[in-house]
């Protein structure tokens, strides 16, 4: 009996994001039977909450430093990216008529920065592929006989596939449907899973000079500023230690009622979380004038004044106002404020002391998950033939900025396409 073709087997991919999206195109285009089962009432939910304020979709920069942005993990993910990085990326939005473009930061969009007509053009094509969708069907694990256990509104069902495909996102936002569940599933079938922690997140600072009693800003300053963005402004990071993290950066972020976030700490959020674990603090420097040199700055602040007030002067010379303005106050000393010599050196080095990450669920993205060591090179469990698992449920992490959505869909492309191959080797 000759061994069957792809098209007589049967592959079940778990989570309806935009990994298990992509597994399922690839397992259909080799000719897999697929059937897709998520717990929402509808797939893509956290995909189309990122093309609220434009999808970004990947970046545009060369594949070098594209692949620098994954940081540890880089050597696991570059074959994948480079099975789709992003000009691949792009081409297959362009297959399904979405129009891209890059922005001036380098970032790539859809021309309308929409999520929603991509999403519904290609849920058109993997239904007309014959992809089955299964809505309101959470996953519970497997059953004594390996069957896959899920709940659904008629009760629980048991369904049997050649081959499996986990893409059930981290632990962020789970009110979209990435609960982080299945850690402990996988956990009680004896596999390793990294705890599950905040990436791309935003920090609590600790006490401020205005509000030494106890962290955070003091009430004053955060009914006034939270939710305006500091821009222009450096972040320097040095932290403690016989290696040092490092990080150095211009971009804006936002002051939130408890600290600090956006995309300048997105970009170092993986050193300043790992400071805080091991040192309990993570102290940053904020640069409030990167245009000018600390010389020009100490020269402008010991320029007589004469009848102006110090805020007026500062106003004047240096353009600090505003939040800026607000930030000395909160951060320096009376003493401090009053000393040209240190006031000049605190706007080019402004202390900022970061006691904790903002919880998981509030986080952009999840760092931690089932380790690429447990996984081969098509991504199945070693330990467990026929199980792929991809996405944001492997353990790595990246800044925003298109690099997450591209990785998450190379390594869904990835696990579809190892899964087709491994059903091939599997005789009737």
């Amino acid at each position: 009996m000759s061994d069957p073709t792809p098209t007589q087997r049967r592959a079940i991919v778990i989570g309806g994001g935009p990994a298990g999206l992509m597994a399922a195109e690839a397992l259909c285009a080799a000719g897999v039977e697929v059937d897709l089962y998520d717990a929402m009432a509808s797939v893509g939910r956290k995909f189309l909450l990122a093309g609220k304020g434009g999808l970004n979709l990947t970046h545009s920069e060369d594949f070098a430093p594209f692949l620098s942005r994954f940081g540890a993990r880089a050597p696991q993910l570059e074959p994948l990216l480079r099975g789709f990085d992003g000009p691949a990326l792009r081409a297959w939005a362009a297959a399904l008529g979405v129009e891209t473009f890059v922005g001036t930061s380098g970032r790539v969009f859809p021309r309308d920065l929409k999520a929603a007509p991509l999403l519904r053009a290609w849920l058109a094509r993997l239904r007309a592929a014959g992809v089955r969708f299964h809505m309101r069907s959470r996953w519970l694990g497997w059953d004594a006989e390996g069957a896959l256990r899920f709940a659904t509104a008629e009760g629980e069902a048991l369904v049997r596939a050649d081959a499996t495909v986990l893409a059930l996102g981290g632990v962020s936002w789970p009110q979209l449907g990435s609960d982080g569940a299945w850690a402990s599933l996988l956990a009680e079938r004896g596999l390793p899973v990294a705890p599950l922690r905040a990436a791309n997140c935003g920090f609590d600072v600790g006490a401020t000079a205005a509000h030494a009693g106890s962290p955070g800003w003091s009430p004053l300053f955060a009914e006034r500023f939270a939710g305006q963005p500091v821009k222009p402004v450096a972040l320097h990071f040095s932290g403690q230690g016989e290696a040092p993290r490092r990080f150095e950066r211009q971009g804006e972020f936002v002051i939130t009622a408890a600290g600090i976030e956006g995309s300048l700490i997105y970009a170092a959020s993986s050193l300043l979380r790992e400071e805080i674990a091991e040192f309990g603090r993570a102290r940053i420097e904020l640069d409030l004038l990167p245009g000018r040199s600390a010389e020009q700055v100490a020269a402008e602040v010991a320029h007589p004044r004469g009848s102006r007030s110090l805020s007026s002067h500062l106003k004047s010379r240096l353009g600090i106002e505003g939040l800026k303005a607000g930030l000395l106050h909160e951060l320096l000393s009376k003493a401090e404020f009053s000393d040209a010599s240190t006031l000049a050196a605190r706007l080019k080095r402004l202390p900022l002391a970061l006691v904790a990450a903002r919880p998981v669920q509030e986080a952009i993205s999840t760092a931690g998950g089932l380790p690429f060591e447990a996984l081969d090179a098509a991504l199945m469990v070693k330990a467990r033939p026929g199980l792929f698992c991809a996405g944001e449920m492997l353990d790595w992490e990246a800044p925003t900025g298109g690099y997450l959505l591209t990785a998450s869909m190379a390594s869904g492309r990835a696990a579809g396409a190892g899964a087709a191959a491994w059903l091939r080797t599997q005789g009737g």
